[in-house]
């Protein structure tokens, strides 16, 4: 994944997703614990209204959360930007220049660790615990109720400074071939 960032990254400059404003959080969701059950979703919705007031939010929603959105009658305010999604340079595009990143997604809690972007996991665990521990990932878990409190501080500059991890260097593939031959 690192790998095929960094080969794709002298393009991100040249992605305009359209939906830029100077300074935003990035949300994503799509897992089932926090867009199908109905309450949750209402809580996390209203979070990031909350938060709005404070800081744009781009959202680019993933058809399947947009569905339970508008079951659940959401109205966002006018600074919570529901826009749709986009294609994965855009996207990156879009971390890349975020003030901070509020995902449920494991790939984005690696992109935005390699990126040098706070990102803060709506999740009570992860699979990829060295965003965590090396990165610039911070669990919050399934309470919305924080989201505004932590916003609030990586706005404030109390945020993980975070490091690329050993390995992450676009040579991954290189060194499973090498593996590979020496075995052959």
């Amino acid at each position: 994944m690192i790998d095929c960032l960094i080969n794709l990254r002298p393009r991100i400059a040249e992605a305009d997703s359209g939906v830029i404003p100077l300074k935003y959080a990035l949300v994503t969701l799509h897992r089932p614990s926090n867009v199908d059950d109905s309450e949750m979703l209402r809580k996390i919705l209203n979070a990031l209204g909350e938060i709005s007031g404070d800081l744009p939010v781009v959202f680019p929603c993933h058809p399947r959360t947009r569905h339970k959105i508008s079951e659940i009658a959401f109205e966002p305010p006018e600074a919570l930007r529901i826009c749709e999604p986009q294609g994965y340079l855009q996207f990156l595009r879009l971390q890349e220049r975020a003030a901070l990143v509020i995902t449920d997604s494991g790939g984005i809690q690696e992109e935005t660790t390699f990126l040098g972007v706070p990102c803060l996991t709506l999740r009570d665990t992860t699979e990829r615990p060295i965003t965590v521990t090396v990165g610039t990932n911070k669990l919050i878990g399934r309470r919305p109720e924080r989201l505004h409190q932590e916003v609030r501080a990586v706005l404030a500059g109390e945020r993980k400074a975070g490091r690329v991890p050993p390995l992450w260097d676009g040579c991954s593939a290189d060194r499973i071939a090498n593996c590979l031959c020496s075995v052959l």
